[in-house]
C-alpha cells in the first residue's frame, strides 16, 4: 500500500511541478489565438468546453490500454509500478503534450505532417503510411475485442459477426459526423464512468482487505512465470503502453488542439490527460497483483485464461462491486476500447486529408477518405486478434519514439532544453529496437544478441543527435 501511495503522490507532483516545466519550456501563450477560432470548419475544428475536451482526450488515449496493458505488465510485478509513474510523467505525458501544442502551433496538423517539418520529407512520406495503417489496426482490434466480449454476453443469434457489425456501423458515424454531435456528447460520460469504475475498484479493494504487494528490494525482480523469454528489458516497457507513454497518443491530442479555446489549456489537457491514465493503469496493475492472492497467482490465472485479460477485469470487477461491478466491468472492457477505436478511423481520416490537403467540410470529401480506410479495416476483423495485437504494441511504441524524436528536434531548433525528449527518445529507441530483435513476431535472436544490437542502434542515434546538434549550433537556455 505504501508503493501505491507513493505512486500517486509523484503521479500528482509530476502534474503540479514537472508539466508546469514543461509548459514553460514550450512557452505557451494564452492571448494566442487557437486553430479552433481561426480555422473553424464545423466538422473538426471548433471550440470546446475544455472540460469535456479533457474528458474526451482521456478516454480517446485511454481505451484497452491502461487496463489490458496493466493487467499484462502486473504479470512482471512491482517493477510495473516504477515504469508506469516514471515513464508517464517523464515521457507519456512530455510527449502528449508537444504533440498537442505542436499541432496547434501548426493550425491544427496531424501529427505525420509535423514530423515532416521537423524530420524532413523522406521521414513525412514513410509516417504517413506507417501511421494510417497503425490507426487502421487500432480500429480493427478495437471492432474484434468489444464484438467478442459482447458476444459471450448475449444470446447465441448476437454472434461475434453481428456485433462487428454493430461496432463497425457506429464507427463510420462517429468518423464521418461533425466531433459535436456524437463524440463530444457521449465521450465525457464514458470518460467520467471509466475513472468512477477505477477509484470505485480500489476503494474496494481496501475496504476487503486485499494485501497489496510493495517495491521493496526483495520484489525488485522478474516475477514473469517465463522470465527466460520474457526479460523486464524491452518486455514490460512494450506490454505497458497506454499507461506510461504510447504513440498513439500523439495521433489523439491533434483532434483536441482543434478543438482547444486556450493554449494555456494544454497543459491540464494533454499533460493532465496522460497523468489520468497512469492513475487507471496504476488501480489495474493493483487490482491484478492483489485480486488473486498474489502475483505468483495472478501468472497462473493469465496463463490457464491463455492471457486473456478481459476475463481478469470481469472478475475481479463482479466480485468487488458486486451486479454493478459486472455493469462497470462491461463498460470498461467494451466501452472504452470503441472510444478509441472510433477516433483512430478518424485520426486516419484527417491524416489523409491532410496530406491530400482535401477540405473535410463536404461530406464527399470525408467519404471519399472514409471508404477505403473502412475497407481495409474490416479486413482485418479476418486476421488472428493476438497477431494484430502484437505488431500493433510495437508498432505504437515505434510511433512514440518517432515522436520523440521530432519533439528533440523543434527544441534543437528553437534553442530550447532538448534533454526533456531526448533522454526518453534514446530510452524509447533501446526499447523497440531491442523487442524487434528480440520478439517472437521480430527475429527472435538470443537475449545477449538483441542487447548489443539493440544497445549499438542506440548509441549510434546517440552520436548522429550530436552531430545534426553542433550544425544547428543551438543556444541552449534551461529557463
Amino acid at each position: 500500500m505504501i508503493t501505491l501511495i507513493l505512486s500517486t503522490i509523484v503521479l500528482i507532483a509530476g502534474y503540479l511541478l514537472y508539466s508546469r516545466y514543461i509548459e514553460r519550456v514550450f512557452g505557451a501563450d494564452g492571448n494566442r489565438p487557437t486553430p479552433a477560432f481561426t480555422m473553424t470548419d464545423g466538422v473538426d475544428y471548433m471550440p470546446m468546453p475544455w472540460w469535456k475536451v479533457f474528458l474526451i482526450q482521456f478516454l480517446n488515449i485511454a481505451g484497452l490500454g491502461p487496463i489490458f496493458g496493466a493487467v499484462a505488465g502486473a504479470m512482471w510485478g512491482p517493477l510495473a509500478y516504477l515504469w508506469i509513474v516514471l515513464g508517464s510523467v517523464f515521457a507519456g505525458a512530455v510527449h502528449d503534450y508537444f504533440s498537442g501544442m505542436l499541432s496547434i502551433k501548426h493550425k491544427g496538423l496531424s501529427i505525420t505532417e509535423i514530423v515532416g517539418i521537423y524530420m524532413g520529407t523522406g521521414t513525412k512520406q514513410f509516417m504517413r503510411g506507417f501511421t494510417v495503417l497503425l490507426m487502421v489496426i487500432v480500429g480493427a482490434v478495437f471492432i474484434m475485442g468489444p464484438a467478442k466480449i459482447l458476444a459471450g454476453l448475449t444470446p447465441q443469434y448476437a454472434t461475434m459477426t453481428f456485433w462487428v457489425w454493430i461496432v463497425f456501423g457506429y464507427y463510420i458515424l462517429s468518423t464521418l459526423l461533425p466531433i459535436n454531435k456524437i463524440i463530444g456528447r457521449i465521450y465525457p460520460v464514458f470518460g467520467f464512468a471509466l475513472l468512477f469504475m477505477a477509484v470505485g475498484l480500489i476503494v474496494a479493494l481496501f475496504v476487503k482487505g486485499y494485501t497489496i504487494p510493495e517495491l521493496s528490494p526483495a520484489n525488485f525482480r522478474n516475477f514473469h512465470s517465463e522470465a527466460g523469454s520474457f526479460p523486464v528489458f524491452p518486455m514490460l516497457f512494450i506490454t505497458i503502453a497506454c499507461g506510461a507513454i504510447s504513440g498513439f497518443h500523439a495521433t489523439q491530442s491533434p483532434l483536441m488542439a482543434r478543438c482547444m479555446k486556450n493554449e494555456k489549456l494544454g497543459r491540464r489537457i494533454f499533460y493532465g490527460a496522460m497523468i489520468t491514465e497512469a492513475f487507471v493503469a496504476m488501480i489495474w496493475a493493483t487490482i491484478s497483483m492483489s485480486f488473486f492472492g498474489g502475483i505468483r497467482e495472478l501468472n497462473e490465472v493469465m496463463n490457464v485464461h491463455q492471457g486473456n485479460a478481459a476475463w481478469v477485469v470481469n472478475e475481479s470487477a463482479n466480485v468487488l462491486l458486486g451486479k454493478f461491478g459486472a455493469f462497470l466491468a462491461i463498460l470498461g472492457v467494451v466501452a472504452a476500447p470503441i472510444t478509441s477505436g472510433d477516433t483512430a478511423f478518424r485520426s486516419a481520416r484527417l491524416i489523409v486529408a491532410d496530406f491530400l490537403n482535401l477540405k473535410q467540410g463536404p461530406m464527399k470529401n470525408r467519404l471519399l477518405i472514409s471508404i477505403p480506410l473502412f475497407a481495409v479495416g474490416f479486413l482485418l476483423t479476418q486476421i488472428n486478434f493476438a497477431v494484430i495485437w502484437r505488431y500493433f504494441a510495437w508498432s505504437n511504441q515505434t510511433l512514440a519514439t518517432v515522436v520523440l524524436w521530432t519533439i528533440t528536434v523543434y527544441l534543437v531548433q528553437n534553442r530550447k532544453n532538448y534533454w526533456i525528449t531526448l533522454i526518453p527518445a534514446l530510452f524509447m529507441t533501446a526499447v523497440v529496437s531491442t523487442y524487434l530483435l528480440l520478439a517472437p513476431e521480430g527475429f527472435h535472436l538470443p537475449q545477449e544478441i538483441a542487447y548489443w544490437i539493440g544497445g549499438g542502434i542506440t548509441f549510434l542515434s546517440f552520436i548522429y543527435f550530436n552531430f545534426y546538434r553542433r550544425k544547428v549550433k543551438p543556444m541552449i537556455s534551461f529557463s
